[in-house]
């Protein structure tokens, strides 16, 4: 077996991993490159082979930064099938045709506006592109066996962080290999932690939190004082979100907050219906997270769902204290990007993230206290507050990703970490290395190995 790095290797974006083995190719994941600019140049880059050669594809999660490359893969050729648990296939079939949608407003936005370097602009794939891909799309339960070519056996288990987020287990000739997937926590609110690893020769686990931890202390509290604190200059509170998992947990948040008056009974707008229909995706898998029905339902009636775009618009004028949803969670793009223009000039406002920031995005830039962000080829000033809820992370922090990796049932021969920057990576590179006397190292992009 053949195991090539193609992403997430010195970022936590972009995740593919290519997986050669009696002369048929399997790709783990194909996500999309976010954030830093020589890191999205990469999806325009031509693929490390030709995608009509690569026989299928298993998806750990939905998130676009593992699934939102499909589009351009079938586009460039790929015609085998792609391999994901029920959940995935359905959050899948919301993200991937809305990721293409924003592709093409932002391109149709910058001819209109002249403010691309390209002429004219043109989208990464079309909504074409990715009704194509959804096409291809295989659904496999939670713990059942396939075979997606001869000679390779996988089976996907729980991972928490995300509904229908799997971890994935290769068998091959006797050979073993996992793929951690992004891992969840413990204490989510909406998932149940993830399963306990099943033995492998070779892990490859993630590491976005690597060097880290979460604070101490319910995250409602922080986002509570947030809010009012912020209705209390009169201001409005923009959450940049992914409109999928974080912008639900967001959400049933909220309810809690008004429910127990922690915080007042200000508007919320969601500003983002495929969040919208996700919840419906909740309510129909049930039986994969925390939530009961009613749950689910107070989740949804929260917020006030703004479709159309000229609604959208009219959030920009907003005259009392409000808080607006939107995606994306890093402020990479989407309808968030016009309510930052609109607000983060204003003092009284506030700008919440509860997400993690990858490197070089514009949301890890205002968390670094950056004074202006680029917007559509604009410097916008940031004189909102801006505040970080790390606690309201879906993914396991350092101490959580070490007892997921030591509760293997017997020692790896080597454990490889991706998806993660380079500082988290290599310390927690150092602490399995310490605490578990493996071997163990961080792959950069495009490395190949021998299994």
């Amino acid at each position: 077996m053949r195991l090539t790095f193609l992403g997430a290797t010195g970022t936590v974006t972009g995740s593919k991993y290519l997986l050669e083995h009696g002369g048929r190719r399997v790709l783990v994941d194909c996500g999309l490159f976010q954030g830093l600019k020589q890191l999205r140049l990469r999806n325009w880059e031509s693929p490390a082979l030709p995608c009509a050669q690569i026989d299928a594809a298993v998806l750990s999660h939905a998130h676009l930064d593992h699934s939102g490359y499909l589009p351009k893969l079938v586009q460039l050729g790929f015609r085998g099938a792609v391999h994901c648990t029920p959940p995935t296939h359905d959050l899948c079939g919301l993200l991937l045709p809305d990721s293409a949608r924003l592709l093409e407003e932002e391109a149709q936005y910058a001819n209109r506006h002249d403010w691309s370097k390209h002429h004219p602009a043109l989208p990464l794939y079309t909504e074409a592109d990715a009704v194509a891909a959804l096409k291809r799309f295989r659904q496999v339960d939670f713990e059942q066996a396939f075979d997606p070519v001869p000679g390779v056996r996988i089976r996907l288990r729980r991972a928490g962080h995300l509904l229908g987020a799997a971890s994935i287990h290769v068998e091959w000739d006797g050979g073993s290999l996992l793929f951690s997937g992004d891992l969840g926590r413990g204490a989510d609110l909406l998932m149940p932690p993830p399963s306990l690893p099943e033995a492998a020769e070779v892990v490859v686990m993630e590491s976005t939190y690597g060097d880290r931890l979460h604070p101490v202390g319910d995250p409602l509290t922080t986002i509570a004082e947030v809010v009012n604190r912020t209705a209390a200059r009169g201001g409005v509170i923009i959450v940049p979100s992914f409109a999928i998992g974080r912008a639900q947990a967001l959400l049933y948040g909220l309810h809690l907050l008004k429910e127990q008056r922690r915080i007042p009974d200000l508007p919320i707008f969601l500003n983002s219906p495929m969040a919208a229909d996700a919840t419906r995706i909740y309510h129909a898998h049930h039986a994969e997270h925390r939530l009961t029905p009613e749950q689910c339902q107070a989740m949804c009636t929260t917020a006030k769902i703004v479709n159309s775009v000229e609604e959208s618009m009219r959030l920009n004028n907003l005259r009392m204290p409000s808080v607006i949803v939107s995606a994306s969670g890093m402020a990479s793009g989407g309808r968030v990007l016009h309510h930052l223009k609109a607000y983060a000039p204003d003092p009284r406002n506030s700008v919440l993230f509860v997400g993690y920031q990858a490197m070089g995005t514009r949301g890890a830039a205002m968390v670094g206290g950056a004074a202006s962000v680029k917007i559509h080829g604009q410097q916008v000033p940031i004189r909102a507050e801006v505040v970080n809820v790390p606690g309201f992370s879906a993914h396991a922090d350092r101490e959580e990703l070490l007892a997921w990796v030591g509760a293997l049932p017997n020692a790896p021969e080597r454990v490889y970490l991706t998806h993660g920057e380079p500082v988290a990576a290599d310390s927690l590179r150092q602490a399995i290395e310490e605490r578990q006397g493996w071997q163990c190292s961080v792959p950069e992009y495009r490395d190949a190995v021998e299994l």
